[in-house]
């Protein structure tokens, strides 16, 4: 059969690599085609735009870039047409995906929807919209299948993709040897998000608080599919490194990490890394968001667990300040270190384990070849 998968960002791009095996484990035929980034392409997806062509992240860049955005909307319609895909599979990524569902049903073709946009944090209404236009929802919290039920929708819950790609994570142990880390030096992991925008919103941000641990390694999360220009003028800072692509090799080494909000948070702690959660953005983005969001908390560990586990940094509160005694209190012997580790371990009860991926592939083959009640 044939599939359409599209996914929007760095994380998206993970998981629907991982949801593609589980889709062959079920269909060995299965053709891929899609928007999405390397690692789905190396799984098998030809690639028809890569995510960090459409990465626009906050109300004003969108709204900057919405001609931009239509022209990519213009071009996915097109291409989904001429390939005739079985089914189209959206990855997250609403303010795109959204649209393509209701194009889908236009045009008669079965949508379905892996990762549910967060519609139970803003604006609800959108609920209505994906119950009309979308075929099947396959979510990953367990919270979201009574958030649902409250719009007569009925969802599969497959639990949670982090824990697949977790699962397989085996920490390189000669990391800090191949990145030149002073092996006698602790690590502190900054990991300040794969969009442009948050590189050059977070990291001087987060590097002010260097001076005051002298006895640290920083290390920055890099990705390649940034320039890296980006990241260059923070190499000539004394124990100031940048790896790439090693997210997680980084965190294994590290003793705490300050986390650009968003999917990293929740793979931090379920890497048992203490963190400091960041965000900020526009005046006018946050402005407009402090107005619709809905829920207590913006980290997904937060919300998970329904109560403050990790500190969050927001807007004006992300400050040297701050961000200097929230790291002391979870670095080694820090106030707050244990009880966060302790309650990461309750986090990993609620998120699950392994199988979503192989669990939302399977039951996709079925609803296509009618196996499974729709």
């Amino acid at each position: 059969m044939k599939y359409y998968l599209i996914a929007g960002e760095r994380s998206g791009d993970l998981h629907g690599a991982n949801l593609m095996k589980g889709i062959q484990a079920n269909d060995p035929d299965a053709q891929f085609r899609g928007w999405g980034g390397d690692m789905m392409q190396k799984e098998g997806m030809d690639l028809v735009t890569h995510y960090k062509d459409t990465a626009f992240m906050g109300f004003l860049e969108v709204a900057l870039n919405i001609r931009k955005i239509a022209g990519f909307l213009k071009k996915c319609k097109k291409d989904i047409l001429a390939y005739r895909p079985d089914v189209i599979i959206l990855i997250d990524y609403p303010g795109f995906n959204l649209r393509i569902a209701a194009f889908g049903k236009d045009n008669g073709i079965r949508t379905f929807y892996y990762i549910s946009p967060k519609v139970w944090a803003w604006n609800q209404k959108r609920a209505w919209k994906i119950k009309k236009n979308v075929d099947r929802m396959f979510v990953i919290f367990p919270f979201e299948i009574d958030f649902y039920k409250k719009f007569d929708f009925k969802v599969d819950y497959v639990g949670n993709p982090l824990m697949d790609a977790i699962d397989a994570f085996e920490p390189d142990p000669d990391f800090k040897n191949k990145n030149s880390l002073d092996d006698n030096l602790p690590v502190i992991a900054l990991l300040p998000g794969s969009r442009r925008q948050e590189i050059i919103n977070m990291l001087d941000l987060m590097l002010t608080v260097q001076p005051h641990f002298p006895g640290y390694h920083f290390v920055i999360a890099g990705v390649k599919n940034l320039p890296e220009s980006l990241y260059e003028k923070y190499r000539a800072i004394r124990n100031v490194s940048v790896v790439y692509e090693s997210t997680y090799d980084l965190l294994a080494v590290s003793e705490a990490a300050l986390v650009t909000s968003g999917t990293a948070t929740l793979e931090t702690a379920l890497l048992n890394i203490p963190e400091v959660v960041c965000y900020k953005t526009s005046g006018f983005s946050y402005a407009i968001a402090k107005k619709l969001i809905r829920v207590p908390f913006i980290s997904l560990v937060n919300l998970i667990m329904e109560k403050e586990v990790v500190r969050e940094l927001i807007q004006d509160d992300l400050n040297k300040e701050q961000l200097v005694d929230e790291l002391r209190a979870i670095l080694t012997n820090g106030s707050k270190r244990e009880m966060q580790l302790k309650d990461y371990s309750l986090l990993h009860k609620l998120v699950g384990g392994k199988g979503a991926s192989e669990r939302a592939g399977a039951l996709m083959v079925n609803y296509i070849n009618n196996k499974q009640e729709n």
